[in-house]
């Protein structure tokens, strides 16, 4: 087997498979390291499973609420072992896909764990690769605290949360970030009680404060408790269930008996045992720092994903691995004949698929004011729009914050149904640097949610219509 590429990729997840086909297609002799399976954490076990494991408490939700369509549906049941097979054919099929794309666009696919070895050398097993460049994708795992280990019982990480053993009844979740708030919405949509913790002063914390705080209040009325400035400070595990011991905002400790504990308090990047050192390949607090290319400061070596650091979104990852195929082609003397395109940061999409749904893009109503802006914001609730009223959707709102001198859009925030969807308008609207004139005089169909995303454009210079 020829072991000399133009390019190496050590890891598999969305921002190494789609590097290396990108690089294929510029016709450059491509082999990508996995340990695993090909689709990285993504694919198998974290955005696309539990995708599916949430599209199946949305429809026990609507069955649960079949009488407010007219329609009955009594004593609905959930097969737990049916449901989390069901997840895992979905990421099985979409990895045979992977392979297949493998395959089509000539990549090479090596099995085992890989780590730099030298300037341009990569050990696998006992085998040394060479390559005129390597990229370095080896993302990031579940975080543990040092007091609180996942045992996978009692103790869940994502992965665990995804294959459980029994259904929880009384849950308790750590963290309230997106995969924190997406597994307690699975679990509370299936029956489980559950509980939120989270240490900063609101859910979701990334997001508006706007956000949050609408979030918080439709998960109370689903019946979830929410503990903001909040600490999980000791775990007694037991054969039965778990003895949690909370400090709460007025700095009192109290304890909670609850079934199981999922952590969903961060990740860590997989930046361990994979040759760092060896070239000094510089990192901050384990994440490798890059150029906007994806470029590390030892010549012919490259990072992308997860272990770059924040944001953790797949869809940053594969963008950043077509990026640095680009450059990479293009320093080799093929490249597209199109100069290769820097990162935009400040243009990446957060989704969080909980229900309701999450989605934002740009800067937040506080950040935009903490640098200076002069802003005009907009609000549409869902109420307003006959769509979501139809589809018994009426609960969520759509914020839209402009640059009042320049009509920048400078940010967009949403909460309620299918807002996942929505936000990629905002996305191309802002990368098109777009102004709130030509968004008010474009046309949205009716009836459709998109008309919202309108009406709180229009909303922020006092034009709203519907509302």
């Amino acid at each position: 087997m020829p072991d000399t590429y133009d390019l190496i990729v050590l890891g598999s997840g969305p921002g190494g498979y789609v590097g290396a086909i990108r690089a294929a297609q510029l016709g450059l002799k491509t082999a990508i390291v996995e340990r695993e399976k090909l689709g990285g954490i993504c694919l198998n076990w974290g955005c696309i499973p539990t995708k599916a494991l949430l599209r199946t408490s949305e429809i026990k939700h609507y069955m649960d609420h079949a009488k407010d369509y007219g329609l009955g549906a009594d004593n609905v049941s959930a097969d737990l072992e049916a449901v989390v097979k069901r997840s895992r054919q979905v990421a099985g099929q979409l990895n045979s896909g992977v392979k297949h794309l493998m395959k089509k666009n000539k990549v090479e696919v090596i099995e085992g764990e890989g780590a730099l070895a030298g300037k341009g050398k990569l050990k696998v097993g006992d085998k040394t690769l060479s390559a005129k460049h390597i990229v370095v994708a080896t993302g990031a795992r579940a975080r543990e605290l040092p007091h609180l280990k996942a045992d996978g019982e009692r103790i869940w990480t994502y992965r665990h949360a995804m294959t459980p053993k029994e259904m929880p009844t009384k849950l308790l979740v750590i963290g309230s970030g997106a995969i924190g708030v997406e597994f307690a919405s699975f679990y509370g949509d299936m029956g489980a009680d559950v509980t939120i913790v989270e240490m900063l002063d609101r859910i979701v914390p990334v997001e508006d404060e706007a956000i949050s705080a609408h979030m918080k209040k439709r998960l109370e009325k689903d019946g979830m408790t929410i503990m903001t400035e909040a600490s999980v400070e000791k775990v007694d595990v037991r054969a039965k269930g778990v003895t949690a011991s909370i400090k709460g905002k007025d700095g009192k400790t109290a304890k909670h008996e609850f079934s199981h504990v999922i952590l969903a308090i961060g990740i860590a990047p997989n930046s361990e045992r994979i040759g760092l050192e060896e070239l000094c390949i510089e990192t901050d607090r384990g994440h490798i720092k890059t150029d906007p290319y994806g470029k590390t400061n030892v010549e012919g070596v490259w990072a992308i994903g997860d272990v770059c650091g924040p944001p953790w979104l797949a869809h940053k990852a594969s963008h950043e691995g077509v990026v640095a195929a680009e450059a990479i082609a293009e320093a080799l003397g093929r490249g597209s004949g199109h100069a290769p395109h820097p990162m935009r940061y400040d243009n990446i999409p957060g989704c969080t698929y909980s229900r309701p749904q999450i989605a934002s893009i740009g800067m937040t109503e506080a950040k935009a004011k903490e640098a200076g802006r002069q802003v005009n914001v907009g609000n549409f609730p869902f109420i307003g729009n006959g769509k979501a009223i139809a589809l018994g959707e009426a609960d969520g709102f759509i914020k839209t914050i402009f640059d009042k001198d320049t009509g920048e859009l400078l940010g967009a925030h949403m909460i309620g149904a299918e807002v996942t969807e929505l936000i990629q308008g905002f996305v191309v609207a802002r990368e098109l640097e777009t102004t709130e004139e030509q968004l008010m005089q474009t046309v949205f169909a009716h009836p459709t949610l998109s008309e919202m995303m309108h009406e709180s454009v229009l909303d922020a210079y006092g034009r709203a219509l519907h509302y």
